[in-house]
């Protein structure tokens, strides 16, 4: 059995969950690099943060949410993706097979 989580952890999955629906309301050619922009993102914040960092991790929840809430906005079809972010994707993609 799991342990139960927090109310930051569960904050903190909302939001993932919420950016993670981002890419279903733009268009179908960006969807991929939101994705992996979203899911970079987040993993690289995640790695950079100490789980005890209490302070830390509310910061980059409120600046989480400021961001993806202007990711929903309509108006926003595309976003950038670094030559780093696409690296991080070819040896995800590698780890997997």
């Amino acid at each position: 059995m799991t342990a139960p989580r927090s109310g930051l952890q569960r904050q903190v999955l909302s939001l993932y969950r919420r950016a993670l629906r981002i890419p279903r309301s733009k268009p179908e050619t960006t969807r991929a690099k939101w994705d992996l922009m979203l899911r970079y993102t987040f993993r690289k914040q995640a790695g950079s943060v100490p789980p005890r960092s209490l302070s830390a991790i509310e910061h980059l929840l409120r600046a989480g949410e400021r961001q993806v809430s202007m990711f929903e906005d309509k108006s926003v079809k595309d976003c950038w993706l670094s030559a780093e972010m696409r690296e991080w994707e070819e040896a995800q993609k590698q780890r997997r097979n």
